[in-house]
């Protein structure tokens, strides 16, 4: 019988104590095969969502349920492997339910040769067994890893997987999960440390996918080309739209229009009850009182269409004038072993410009801004760097943040006034304009959510105030109103920024 629904949510809500609410009042059905892309700002409640799907979460209120007779599958933004097996074990873990046929097909067929065997049972067990096998393409397992491994670069199969880069740990956790081929399929940052060659496979890999794919992703090509519906989270709302990324835009642009133009005629039905409130007193008796009850549910109403989300700002640190000499490299060449990475690379850096810095992974490109930076020394060629020139190096890794700390403590070191290349400024302000405002700046950096702590590391990093800032995958976990925001800094940036990204927008 075949189910409407593969998941339900009714009047779901989340609640993180001592007051703070990502989700409220949620009620939504999945469609079997849909394929929904999941949008809304950092702490919106994304991952939330997707760890209560998952069934990892259950503190929330309200009904979550997966349709009996499915399975789900969900991808982590910090994935687990299990450490006592390399890379090829962890992502054959994946299929080891088609595995498992394979070794029965293979036992059942040794029983031919037993003269003591029932070989009507047997026939009889084969025949099912082959049926199994063909309906999941069991035959063509080890040709399917090889693809998916291949495809998503995943590291040797031998390779120990606790010496593995966090990207590679995803990778490799990634390809064990779209193996399995769950049912549902909850993917958080899919395209995280993926290079554009990957990223479209499995563009393709989920466009021809069996199940319900739910990923929350900011890149939006991704979305543009596989997700046919958008469930936007908004204050704790779940809101759904039909369609693609570009035709989100389009129908939230008339929403916010819509919310506007209920906005204004709720302010102007407020003031003419304020102004009845003010001059009306001895009117307040039992006629008035509903009047008055109707006056305090609209003022509500205005107070919490005014707490909607802020406009996104991120402002970088003006730096000091940059002189025509930024960074020249000529002849450049290194490698690690017998792989070769650079070779004979020469190229000036601009004074004013964006430099984008494109390849597949594994093919030098933190390698080269390490080399800018004098972490790597090439084998040979020259790194010339300009006598006015600050760098500034955002790097991938987000270990470094102290969970333990608050936003504030860990952005400014505890300040109050902080020194921000040769400037000293207001350390809250400073938060603020990377968007953590008020009381966002208390709350502890383990409580963040991937993209908040993205938001972290870019402002802790950026504070020296470089003329020329190296800026290494800045845009993962970063919601899509952060990454305009961003993109919007970097064009007034006044200095030379060179950024490694595969977000293809």
């Amino acid at each position: 019988m075949a189910h409407e629904f593969i998941y339900t949510c009714y009047k779901l809500a989340r609640h993180y104590p001592p007051d703070r609410t990502v989700l409220e009042n949620i009620s939504l059905s999945f469609y079997p095969g849909a394929k929904i892309g999941v949008l809304g700002a950092n702490g919106a409640g994304k991952s939330s969502l997707l760890k209560i799907m998952a069934g990892l979460d259950d503190g929330y209120t309200g009904e979550a349920r997966l349709t009996p007779g499915f399975s789900v599958g969900y991808l982590a933004q910090e994935p687990q492997l299990d450490p006592s097996k390399d890379v090829r074990g962890n992502v054959m873990d994946g299929v080891a339910a088609v595995q498992g046929l394979i070794d029965r097909y293979n036992e059942v067929m040794a029983m031919w040769g037993d003269p003591d065997a029932d070989y009507d049972k047997v026939g009889a067990l084969q025949a099912e067994l082959e049926d199994k096998i063909a309906a999941a393409d069991a035959w063509s397992l080890d040709r399917n890893v090889e693809i998916a491994m291949d495809a998503l670069r995943c590291p040797p199969d031998d390779a120990d997987v606790t010496t593995l880069s966090g990207g590679e740990r995803r990778r490799v956790a990634l390809c064990r999960l779209l193996l399995s081929r769950p049912d549902l399929l909850l993917l958080d940052e899919p395209t995280n440390h993926l290079d554009a060659e990957s990223v479209e496979w499995l563009e393709h890999f989920l466009s021809e996918y069996h199940g319900t794919v739910v990923a929350i992703t900011h890149d939006r090509y991704f979305l543009d080309n596989v997700a046919k519906w958008i469930l936007e989270l908004d204050r704790g709302r779940g809101i759904p739209f039909e369609g693609n990324y570009s035709s989100w835009l389009e129908q939230k642009q008339e929403r916010l229009a819509r919310e506007e133009k209920a906005s204004d005629a709720r302010k102007r039905t407020l003031e003419r009850e304020l102004e009845w409130v003010r001059m009306a007193p001895k009117a307040r008796q039992a006629k008035g009182k509903a009047r008055l009850a109707a006056y305090d549910k609209l003022q509500a109403e205005a107070e919490a269409a005014d707490r909607g989300p802020d406009k996104l700002e991120i402002t970088i640190p003006a730096p000091k004038r940059l002189g025509d000499t930024v960074i020249n490299v000529e002849h450049l060449r290194k490698g690690f072993g017998d792989k070769l990475l650079v070779e004979d690379l020469s190229f000036s850096l601009p004074p004013a410009g964006i430099v984008g810095v494109i390849g597949p992974n594994g093919a030098g490109k933190t390698t080269l801004f390490k080399m800018l930076t004098g972490q790597e020394a090439p084998d040979s060629g020259t790194v010339t760097v300009g006598d006015t020139v600050e760098l500034a190096y955002v790097d991938q890794s987000r270990d470094s943040l102290d969970a333990e700390k608050t936003v504030f403590e860990e952005i400014t070191g505890g300040v109050e006034h902080m020194k921000v290349g040769n400037r000293e400024i207001h350390g809250r302000a400073y938060c603020a304009s990377f968007n953590f405002k008020g009381s966002d700046q208390q709350k502890l950096v383990g409580k963040l959510s991937g993209g908040e702590r993205n938001r972290v590391h870019l402002a802790k990093l950026l504070k020296t105030g470089g003329n020329v800032l190296l800026l290494d995958e800045p845009t993962n976990d970063l919601d899509v109103d952060t990454l305009r925001a961003l993109e919007t800094a970097l064009e007034n940036f006044p200095g030379c920024a060179v950024v490694i990204s595969h977000d293809r927008w």
